[in-house]
């Protein structure tokens, strides 16, 4: 049975991220959280909470050489602070995202050729960071037409391409369903192509339009549930989402939608 997360950036918002955690953790979940460096690790070290997925890098892109330099360079500090709170995964996308999730280097267009043997190179070395740290890094698939315009390798079709081209252990998708829902729907089959690839790291989930907890969209997730249950999914599934009213009771809709 798959096990059950929610991302502390995106609850509780008028806490400190710590007493969010301390939260989360109370309620039976597992936390999330995005950039670590703002952060107090020790703070969050100390409410006991569970961290199963933190952002891999501080700075970077996976698209030219020096900002791919850079996000290998601050993938070996999230390493470090990943062993401090005993977190598995972290996680990447085409590029570093600003305060309101644009990318810090937009490409224009299609990936040229040459984005993407600089992004197999990247992944290939951050995946081999990853195997001899012993946590795994997860590719993020995003939507470009609300969210996150600009984004290069940002569908789920791309981030599918390029952990099977690299095709080691320490690299795995973050198969994100809201992102997914907008940019290419069709969820249980793209689950089930990820699932039978063995490519999945994580599953991450919100409803859509609005991008809060399940049952407040068009996405069927528990239908969704019922797939990962009868392909023996045992990996996580994460909140990341905005409640759509009370926190609490967003994350009691989350854990309705996935109890199968």
């Amino acid at each position: 049975m798959y096990t059950l997360a929610v991302c502390a950036e995106m609850v509780f918002r008028d806490l400190p991220i710590e007493e969010r955690a301390r939260r989360i953790h109370e309620a039976g979940f597992q936390v999330e959280i995005w950039d670590w460096a703002r952060y107090d690790l020790n703070a969050l070290a100390r409410t006991a909470a569970e961290f199963s997925s933190m952002t891999g890098y501080v700075r970077g892109t996976l698209t030219d050489p020096d900002g791919a330099a850079e996000l290998l360079r601050t993938a070996e500090e999230s390493i470090k602070a990943a062993e401090h709170l005993g977190c598995p995964r972290l996680n990447l996308h085409g590029t570093g995202l600003d305060g309101e999730g644009l990318p810090v280097v937009p490409v224009t267009g299609e990936a040229t050729g040459e984005m993407w043997i600089t992004a197999h190179r990247t992944l290939t070395r951050l995946a081999e960071l990853g195997e001899s740290a012993g946590v795994t890094f997860t590719l993020e698939n995003l939507n470009t037409a609300v969210d996150h315009p600009g984004v290069p390798f940002a569908t789920a079709a791309d981030t599918f391409s390029l952990v099977a081209a690299v095709d080691r252990p320490g690299l795995r998708m973050n198969l994100d369903l809201y992102h997914a829902q907008i940019g290419e729907g069709n969820l249980i089959e793209l689950v089930r192509r990820a699932h039978g690839a063995g490519l999945i790291g994580e599953i991450q989930v919100a409803d859509v339009p609005g991008r809060c907890e399940p049952g407040t969209g068009e996405i069927n997730y528990p239908a969704v549930a019922r797939a990962l249950t009868d392909l023996g999914y045992d990996g996580t599934v994460a909140l990341e989402a905005w409640p759509s009213g009370d926190s609490h009771t967003a994350m009691e809709r989350f854990r309705a939608a996935f109890t199968v």
